[in-house]
């Protein structure tokens, strides 16, 4: 008979890395919904802005919260916003693959 003592540890060290990788991915995961819906709104204040006869990128900007401001990018064609937000990378390099991209519709011109 050999001894079992310290298996359950050594199995629990073991899975320690992929619970590791596992939970980063869905804190990836959650970050990048986050922007998604961000940018949905941000593009909305945009083409709203628009509507009002109001600039489009100074109304997206402070639709956003202060940590996004180095992230995003925002293109005004016409009457249209388009919103682009990098999540926070929680994991290297995964972030640019995961760039959340929302555009609104500002109507016909006036």
């Amino acid at each position: 008979m050999r001894d079992d003592t310290g298996q359950a540890a050594v199995e629990v060290l073991a899975l320690v890395p992929l619970v590791l990788v596992i939970a980063l991915a869905a804190g990836q995961a959650l970050a990048a919904g986050v922007c998604r819906e961000l940018a949905g709104h941000a593009a909305g204040a945009g083409a709203q802005a628009l509507l009002q006869g109001r600039a489009a990128e100074p109304a997206v900007r402070s639709a956003l919260p202060g940590w996004a401001a180095g992230r995003i990018s925002v293109q005004v064609r016409a009457r249209r916003v388009t919103v682009m937000l990098q999540p926070p990378a929680l994991l290297p390099g995964v972030a640019r693959l995961l760039i959340a991209r929302s555009t609104a519709d500002g109507g016909p011109p006036a």
